[in-house]
């Protein structure tokens, strides 16, 4: 039998589309809060536990090698069971997590911590952009996109001052994991009570597309045969590096190069978190008025690729290289609605979930192998290669988003 599907009142409309974004910006904000868990506390650590650097590294690195993995996987878990369930049980992991950190005795019990953050953070991605997709009308789905994007670098922002603060309020390093376990929790409260606004299971909205109940069921490997969606992993994986970069060095890098104070160059990754939020939510407007995404992306990228490539030649004053750098960030955050917009319509129907979790895993990947790359070329006295080589990697991250404008074109 055949369903009528009548359509809501705009004000309706609205009313679910606010809720939703809402809801999955809350939920994207505590999966990034939550790859800060550890690294805001490491001199703690180092102190308390007598760990080298080394040691505490490899927890990072623990942390984005099970979410990469986990990433590729939850997409296919997604998919079949759908994303709330999946979305529960990875806030469920960031208390056990929160707690495991909590009650830490040493590396193994840090390190217990470090896997269950990043088996938590693995579904987020197939998760929210399912969700999104499935529930958010068209006319306001790069604005959920640039929702989506401010969260995460707000809760980036948020931990190191809620674990730092919460340390230094009670005099106890491990409370401050306590309250990390109670945010999670009344953030999955949050999600449960308003369940309605994030199921992703009451069949298509009409801006999904056409047709795609009727496509013929495919192997659920079938979308890794597709070269668009390895372009939208390299794409991820290129940037990705790039903000690894000015994230973990760009404060060093410009003390090196031009004798700048911690007081100014601290500042420096906020500013450039600042701006990308603020290119962000300019970049949800642009993805409402333009089909043009490849191009978005090529402009705004390599706006921010010369911008760094400045801020690495010694040519400025200190201080303007510093702000120079900052405002870098909002050329990436202006590209990050395209980027997200570009990968939904690389997905085949049905597929979602899958395209998101492997694409998604080039972010991961990226935050993994580049910090050892970058943090080794300023070992070695390249501070200016810290944004050189963001640069470059900008440019790369173009390359592929131009490719797999051009792929989809031929499939037309």
């Amino acid at each position: 039998m055949n369903s009528v599907t009548v359509p809501l009142p705009a004000a309706d409309t609205a009313r679910r589309d606010f809720a939703t974004i809402g809801l999955i910006g809350l939920a994207h904000g505590c999966s990034h809060f939550f790859h800060m868990l550890l690294p805001p506390l490491i001199p703690v650590f180092k102190t308390e536990f007598g760990l080298s650097y080394s040691e505490l590294g490899l927890l990072v690195t623990t942390f984005f090698v099970i979410s990469g993995i986990g990433q590729a996987l939850a997409g296919f878990l997604v998919d079949r069971t759908g994303a709330r369930p999946v979305l529960y049980a990875a806030l469920c992991s960031f208390i056990l997590a929160a707690l495991a950190a909590a009650s830490a005795n040493g590396f193994a019990g840090l390190m217990l911590a470090a896997s269950l953050a990043g088996l938590g953070n693995s579904p987020f991605h197939p998760v929210d952009f399912t969700i999104l997709n499935k529930r958010v009308s068209q006319p306001r789905l790069g604005h959920a996109f640039s929702v989506h994007g401010i969260s995460g670098n707000l809760g980036w922002a948020l931990a190191p001052v809620f674990l730092i603060g919460l340390t230094e309020a009670t005099g106890n390093w491990r409370m401050a994991y306590v309250g990390c376990a109670l945010v999670a929790g009344a953030v999955l409260m949050l999600l449960v009570l308003y369940r309605d606004a994030i199921d992703d299971r009451r069949g298509e909205w009409a801006h999904e597309k056409a047709g795609a109940v009727a496509v013929p069921a495919e192997h659920p490997m079938a979308f890794l045969r597709l070269p668009s969606v390895w372009l939208c992993f390299s794409f991820f994986f290129f940037t990705t590096a790039a903000l690894s970069a000015i994230q973990s060095f760009a404060s060093p890098a410009l003390k090196s190069m031009y004798g700048l104070p911690d007081s100014i160059t601290a500042f420096v990754v906020t500013g450039y978190m600042l701006c990308g939020a603020v290119g962000m939510v300019v970049g949800g407007f642009l993805v409402s008025r333009s089909q043009a995404l490849e191009r978005n992306i090529g402009f705004a990228m390599a706006g921010a690729a010369a911008l760094l490539m400045l801020a690495g030649t010694g040519w400025l004053p200190g201080v303007a290289a510093a702000g120079v750098a900052a405002i870098a960030g909002f050329g990436t955050g202006l590209a990050g609605p395209s980027r997200d917009m570009l990968i939904k319509r690389a997905a085949p129907p049905g597929a979602t979930g899958r395209v998101y979790g492997t694409v998604y895993s080039g972010l991961d990947i990226g935050f993994a192998l580049a910090a050892p790359v970058f943090g080794a070329l300023l070992d070695r006295g390249h501070a200016q290669g810290i944004f050189y080589g963001s640069a470059l990697a900008l440019v790369m991250g173009i390359t592929a988003a131009s490719l797999v404008g051009i792929f989809r074109r031929r499939v037309r």
